[in-house]
């Protein structure tokens, strides 16, 4: 089971905001794929929230479009910043990516981002987002929410 970005706001609207402001803390996060043999790939990447959706948008033939045009899993790590602090905690997204090649969707994000032409565009269908953060410098709380499910809440000292 899979969501958009809309969908789980709509689920979870607090943990949404607290994910996108910690997207848009930093301007470059962490993009994991999987390259052909199954190994992992880790990459650069900028994101954007438009429309109800998490857009990734790729370099023409970048090896990360190319391992989600193979494979649509992803994740997505946003960059915790300077420091330990992480102020907000970490956020990662998981779930596929499904390139959009044309249509009212990708016009609206080229208006909006005006990238350098040619580019992939990937929309996100999410299978999981969390939270991990420290709570009163004594618990690791996890918040874990997968469509159809309520967050769950994990601590351990």
């Amino acid at each position: 089971m899979t969501a958009n970005w809309a969908a789980f706001a709509a689920a979870e609207p607090a943990l949404a905001k607290l994910t996108e402001a910690r997207f848009g803390a930093f301007t470059h996060h962490v993009l994991a794929t999987l390259r052909r043999d199954g190994s992992p790939r880790t990459s650069g990447i900028e994101v954007r929230f438009l429309g109800g959706e998490l857009w990734l948008g790729m370099m023409p033939g970048s090896l990360k479009a190319l391992d989600l045009r193979r494979d649509a899993r992803f994740c997505l790590q946003a960059n915790p910043g300077e420091g330990t602090g992480m102020g907000g905690g970490d956020v990662r997204v998981a779930g596929r990516a499904v390139e959009v090649a044309d249509g009212e969707a990708r016009a609206a994000y080229v208006k909006e981002v005006e990238p350098p032409q040619p580019f992939h565009l990937f929309r996100t269908e999410l299978t999981e987002v969390v939270r991990t953060y420290v709570e009163d410098d004594t618990y690791l709380v996890a918040q874990v929410w997968q469509p159809g499910e309520p967050v769950r809440t994990l601590k351990r000292t």
